[in-house]
């Protein structure tokens, strides 16, 4: 069992300079997830969120690996229409080298019509954007793991495109496609993926979303055993040692007009048997590795109790 950690860049803002993203404390919390032996970090992928201060994912991925040793280092998840695949395709192998192999590769659709618009980019409908996604992901698994690749898609082409070096990983870094779409995502996670990533969804309806995805897994043949079962076990992640600690921590955090239960409601909040229950729940359902959004950031002591009690009661 894994866990891995979602680092938003917006919530990491100078505190004095609303307006200027702190990197130093960004840093800081990747390294205290490295030393506390966390599976991976993860970075979103937005060139644009309203007005809050981000950076650029892959830049800050590769000045992240530099300083870092043996976290694995992802995007949840990347927007497929940012990049011509191709060029993302080598940009991807150029990472997987330089990090020694600790590429965590996540992509979807792309979810916010508004950085499209404001970049210039087409935000088609839901169901072209996940067959761009489609092609995108044929074609980079193609330069990654063949010595050229010609493509020609409705999307897409490419004439004898080289990637060299490959990236270290074999056959290919891990593949994660973001969504839970029914009617189309969930068709290429049965194509393509290595793990999947659905956001936070109960257990009752992960169930449902599991059967979905077999029943397309069983249609092209594919064991749905090979696509690794991943979570979020709640939107975000609450933990105290007791209950008075954890209301007093989560109302810091909570809009004014959101009651403290309702607020709740998403989220994972509890204690660290409270919080193994949780999980249980999901490790019942086949799911070995967990996306973990502690929502106390940037402060790290949710991120380090986590670590101490319900990860080490994993191990």
């Amino acid at each position: 069992m894994r866990f891995g950690v979602f680092l938003p860049f917006y919530v990491f803002k100078n505190q004095k300079k609303n307006y200027f993203l702190n990197f130093d404390r960004f840093k800081e919390a990747v390294l205290e997830c490295e030393r506390l032996a966390y599976d991976s970090v993860w970075l979103d992928d937005h060139l644009m969120f309203e007005k809050q201060p981000i950076l650029e994912a892959w830049t800050t991925l590769s000045a992240l690996s530099s300083i870092t040793k043996k976290i694995r280092l992802g995007t949840m998840v990347l927007s497929s229409s940012f990049r011509n695949p191709a060029l993302l395709a080598k940009m991807a192998a150029t990472f997987d080298v330089i990090s020694s192999g600790r590429l965590e590769f996540g992509i979807g659709a792309g979810i916010q019509k508004d950085e499209h618009i404001a970049y210039g980019i087409p935000f088609l409908e839901p169901n072209l954007r996940v067959d761009r996604m489609r092609e995108a992901v044929e074609i980079i698994k193609s330069m990654w793991t063949h010595e050229k690749t010609t493509y020609k898609g409705k999307h897409y082409v490419t004439q004898e495109a080289f990637c060299e070096p490959k990236p270290l990983q074999k056959p290919h870094p891990p593949i994660t496609i973001g969504g839970s779409g029914e009617k189309y995502t969930l068709k290429v996670t049965a194509q393509h993926a290595d793990r999947f990533d659905w956001g936070y969804v109960s257990p009752p309806l992960y169930k449902h979303k599991l059967s979905v995805l077999e029943s397309y897994c069983k249609a092209i043949g594919r064991n749905p055993q090979e696509i690794e079962r991943s979570c979020w076990p709640g939107g975000q992640i609450f933990i105290a040692q007791n209950r008075a600690q954890l209301d007093e921590t989560v109302s810091l955090k909570k809009p004014k007009d959101v009651s403290l239960k309702d607020f709740k409601k998403p989220c994972m909040a509890g204690t660290p048997n409270e919080c193994i229950e949780r999980i249980c729940q999901y490790s019942d359902l086949g799911v070995t590795y967990f996306m973990l959004y502690f929502g106390d950031l940037p402060n790290l002591e949710g991120l380090r109790f986590f670590a101490e009690t319900v990860a080490k009661a994993f191990e």
